[in-house]
């Protein structure tokens, strides 16, 4: 049976979401966050050399990396939902939000996260990072203009992806300008699969 390797707080929810959402059945094995250093446990380690979340195993197979898995259930396990067709101009589209959001999208939020744990010392770098995140969010925004869903007329695996972006976004007070993010990010999080992926996992800073 697939096991998820979940960490308090950490992308791996998405991948929770996922698996409720396609009701897939699964183990899952909980790791805590060091509460001074906010580090995963060495444990992590013990399933992949990196020791970060998500991680999961399925058999003989270990996975890693967030697009990896969203791509790797929906395909192993999604019955031809939460995909579009391969080939098609969505799947195209579907393909690009699954790396863009942290091939592209994660950066300036990450680099907003740590440089401005360097107070001061970090000012200068504040201003190329806001233009980066207005850039980027701003180019989020666009894309959901009109649109219920990422791609497509119902919930694939670009919007269990992208959903870290626009959580990330909502904590450091940044959705303000956005509202197609802010109102698709509120509809996520109504569904009920993420509601018990919540329930499931444990408190969610980022719900």
């Amino acid at each position: 049976m697939l096991t998820l390797h979940h960490l308090n707080d950490s992308r791996s929810q998405r991948i929770l979401w996922l698996l409720e959402e396609l009701g897939t059945p699964y183990e899952m094995r909980r790791y805590q966050r060091d509460v001074e250093t906010r580090l995963a446990p060495p444990e992590l380690k013990e399933v992949h050399p990196l020791g970060k979340s998500p991680v999961i195993t399925d058999g003989d197979r270990t996975i890693a990396e967030s697009g990896a898995i969203v791509d790797y259930i929906i395909r192993s396990y999604g019955k031809d939902a939460m995909m579009p067709p391969p080939g098609s101009a969505d799947y195209e589209a579907y393909n690009e939000w699954l790396h863009y959001a942290e091939g592209s999208a994660m950066l300036p939020l990450m680099l907003n996260l740590y440089v401005g744990r360097l107070k001061e010392a970090g000012a200068p770098l504040h201003p190329r990072i806001d233009s980066e995140l207005a850039n980027h969010l701003g180019y989020v925004d666009r894309a959901l203009q009109g649109r219920e869903f990422f791609v497509g007329a119902s919930l694939t695996g670009a919007d269990i992806q992208m959903s870290f972006v626009g959580e990330m976004a909502k904590v450091f007070g940044r959705l303000g300008p956005y509202r197609n993010l802010a109102a698709w990010l509120e509809r996520m999080h109504a569904r009920p699969a993420f509601q018990r992926s919540v329930a499931k996992g444990g408190p969610y800073r980022f719900a």
